[in-house]
């Protein structure tokens, strides 16, 4: 059975004072959640905060994004070496934001998946199709196309998958548990065409207006092996029920 994997990813939010203010809170609620991988992604400026105040707790670190280059003239950017110098275990890599207002592509993100794997960063790996491809009947097409192009050449050691699709991310619209599991079992189906059985051992998320109100039906949906949350992940209390979802 594959361990549920619930991971918050604040995006640009939260000084460092809110950040502390959060974890104080939040480390408490969750501290008696064993049975569940908890994972937060603060800004980058609240990434050795947070480090500091994760050390010996259940709850994992991971940044929001990465470059690709250990090192250089690549300014504002953040390198793999220096998120695992700062205590990171995982980083999201692919998120629609990125691609959307920072024009990433399939290969950039396979770049970034790369070097991410090279540091033994685990990676989120976000997926998913904008509302005019979902109307337009062209939803599995580009879950294809981002797996393929994606994960060329790379293992599926180290790899959480999360499906987001584009029009549910915080617009309040949430996929019912049908079409998330339709677009999960579809996302299992292309993982084994690359990884044969290994695609079993994948999880994979749901992550579009996740909330305390529907993460037990998204929890209870075969192929839904936990959430990428965003809103519902500033409040220490309403994360906190999303991690402790209900069986």
């Amino acid at each position: 059975m594959r361990r549920p994997f619930i991971a918050a990813n604040w995006k640009m939010n939260k000084t460092i004072r809110e950040t502390e203010s959060f974890l104080n809170e939040f480390i408490s609620l969750v501290q008696d959640a064993k049975d569940v991988d908890i994972v937060i992604a603060p800004p980058f400026t609240a990434l050795h905060t947070a480090s500091t105040l994760l050390k010996n707790t259940n709850i994992q670190l991971s940044a929001q994004d990465i470059f690709y280059e250990d090192k250089g003239a690549y300014t504002g950017e953040v390198s793999p070496v220096m998120l695992t110098d700062i205590g990171c275990k995982h980083v999201i890599i692919g998120h629609s934001e990125r691609r959307q207002y920072f024009h990433e592509t399939d290969e950039i993100i396979n770049k970034k998946i790369k070097a991410a794997k090279k540091h033994t960063l685990g990676v989120i790996f976000c997926i998913g199709e904008s509302l005019q491809e979902r109307e337009s009947g062209k939803t599995f097409d580009v879950l294809k196309r981002e797996i393929e192009e994606g994960l060329k050449d790379i293992s599926p050691d180290g790899i959480v998958v999360a499906y987001e699709p584009i029009w549910a991310i915080g617009t309040g619209k949430t996929a019912t548990t049908e079409q998330a599991q339709d677009a999960h079992k579809y996302i299992r189906e292309r993982l084994a065409s690359l990884y044969g059985n290994k695609a079993n051992e994948i999880r994979i998320l749901y992550g579009g207006s996740v909330t305390p109100d529907n993460i037990d039906a998204l929890m209870a949906c075969p192929d839904v092996d936990g959430a990428l949350v965003g809103g519902a992940s500033l409040k220490a209390d309403s994360f906190a029920r999303i991690v402790k979802f209900k069986r």
